[in-house]
């Protein structure tokens, strides 16, 4: 991408750099800088126990007859 794209479209290329793509810049044709997503922050084991115990729970029968009546609807 060059760096007039990148002034005309900004907000286009940090939404493709948020999600996950890295962008090269160029100048004059030369690779001059790269925009790519910064880490994501780790979880601690009390954040992923909080997001655990906020799943909902999946009762397997009903979700197989669901799957079963879209994919094959004739009884």
């Amino acid at each position: 991408m060059t760096i007039r794209d990148l002034r005309n479209h900004g907000g286009s290329v940090v939404d493709r750099v948020e999600r996950g793509e890295t962008v090269i810049v160029t100048r004059d044709g030369v690779q001059v800088a790269e925009l790519r997503p910064l880490p994501r922050p780790r979880l601690n084991a009390a954040a992923l126990l909080a997001r655990w115990r906020a799943v909902p729970l999946v009762d397997a029968a009903e979700m197989r007859a669901d799957i079963d009546s879209v994919l094959d609807p004739e009884p």
